[in-house]
């Protein structure tokens, strides 16, 4: 419906008026806006709060990857022997089977990539702790042995250098490729490049430093995959070479099984990734590995498969359930703001009751009568929005930096918000609007 120039001045002249009323009072209106200033700033802080664990869980996610199986190995208690002595026949007969595994192998990984038409990558990583030394300066860190596809699915990056090529896998080359914080320690205004680096009792030379990627907190820990930072990365075959390779027998080692010291620990990788084409494979790829895996292993118990992606997706929940909760307590706020101006306009109807009838007795009808106090209504519930909103953003930046909790203030809840707080304006304004509209005129005019 198109109006008129004149209809348009009419409802100009209303809305004049009722800008006149609100800041008459300046000090009333502000009061009235508190409310809502205070629920529409509760309500982007935790909508930020809410926007900054998403994106949270994603990189997150986006660090471990999505179609990611991680199959890790358990570690077996030296005092395996003395634990047994209590056990029945049975379970000692169970055990003994038991003790048949050989543990996680690199074989084991190239199976698994070759008979799962599932499987797009598998990763592999045996580490230890060492200490990291390079001209005098030396601190404890990650040696760590993978091979090329462990870059892959991680999907790290080089900032400077490259990642060992086929030929440093083939000759088992003393190479590594170093995480940023092993870079920033040993090599602050240094290039790291070509330069040998001490790791335990061996040699490495630089190849390649990582771009800064950091830790996978909470999720990904559990599921075995730790900091990439302080990390160094040699080929696995350099690692398996230089190192305890567990999975070779020597007579030392079949001497050492018959003394108590012995680590009965057999496997030859800590952690294989197998990561799939699709997200809807991981549940029945991630079966069918640890059907193939306990066959090899005589049934033994000895290695753990998770999927991360499943893991996220319920801290994902929770974190949403957390969210909604936050969100419903920041909405009372804003419910109780729209009360608080329910009232006050109330109470301004009663006390321009006479108004109300001087401007009926002179022309005004009931519906410019409701517009000029849902327009006061809405007015006050802008105002408060707009202060609401400036109060949220500062409010999320200061929860960012106090709490360390990330915080992400989007448009969509600013946008939102502006709409809320108009909405409760005119849905709590319009009863005393039309308790105004409905008031006698004669009883108006002679009210005291």
């Amino acid at each position: 419906m198109k109006l008129s120039s004149k209809q348009f001045e009419h409802y100009l002249m209303n809305l004049k008026i009722a800008f006149e009323a609100v800041f008459i009072n300046k000090i009333r209106t502000f009061l009235t806006a508190l409310g809502i200033i205070f629920g529409v700033s509760a309500v982007i802080s935790m909508l930020a709060i809410g926007n900054g664990a998403k994106k949270e869980v994603l990189e997150q996610m986006k660090m471990i990857g999505v179609n990611n199986i991680i199959i890790k190995a358990k570690k077996v208690d030296k005092n395996t022997k003395s634990a047994q002595a209590g056990q029945s026949e049975q379970e000692k007969e169970k055990e003994s089977k038991k003790n048949l595994s050989a543990g996680l192998s690199i074989a084991e990984a190239k199976s698994i990539k070759y008979i799962l038409p599932t499987v797009k990558e598998v990763s592999v990583e045996t580490k230890d702790e060492v200490d990291i030394i390079y001209s005098g300066a030396h601190f404890k860190g990650e040696l760590s042995g993978v091979n090329a596809d462990f870059f892959k699915i991680f999907q790290l990056k080089t900032k400077e250098g490259h990642f060992p090529n086929r030929l440093n896998y083939m000759k088992s080359s003393q190479v590594c490729v170093i995480g940023h914080g092993v870079k920033s320690r040993l090599f602050p205004t240094v290039n790291a490049i070509g330069k040998q680096i001490k790791c335990g009792n061996n040699w490495y030379k630089i190849i390649g430093v990582l771009a800064i990627r950091g830790q996978i907190s909470g999720v990904g820990a559990s599921a075995g995959i730790d900091e990439f930072d302080n990390t160094v990365y040699i080929p696995i075959t350099s690692y398996l070479k230089r190192n305890n390779d567990k999975s070779i027998v020597t007579k030392q080692k079949i001497s050492k099984r018959n003394g108590a010291d012995v680590n009965p620990n057999r496997n030859q990788v800590d952690v294989i990734v197998v990561q799939v084409d699709e997200s809807k494979f991981l549940r029945a790829s991630a079966d069918l590995i640890s059907r193939m895996l306990k066959r090899k292993h005589a049934q033994a118990d000895d290695f753990t498969i998770s999927i991360p992606e499943l893991l996220l997706k319920q801290e994902q929940k929770t974190r949403d359930i957390f969210n909604i909760v936050l969100g419903a307590i920041a909405s009372i706020s804003l419910i109780v703001g729209g009360i608080g101006i329910m009232n006050i306009m109330l109470a301004s109807v009663m006390e321009r009751t006479k108004e109300i009838g001087i401007r009926r007795s002179i022309g005004a009808r009931a519906s410019d009568v409701v517009f000029q106090f849902l327009s006061e209504a809405a007015i006050i519930s802008l105002f408060g929005g707009f202060i609401g909103v400036i109060l949220g953003v500062v409010m999320a930046s200061i929860i960012s930096k106090v709490t360390d909790i990330p915080t992400i203030v989007s448009w969509f809840s600013v946008l939102v918000s502006f709409i809320v707080s108009a909405a409760v304006g005119i849905i709590f304004g319009y009863m005393p609007a039309k308790k105004a509209a409905d008031n006698d005129i004669v009883d108006s005019l002679h009210y005291e």
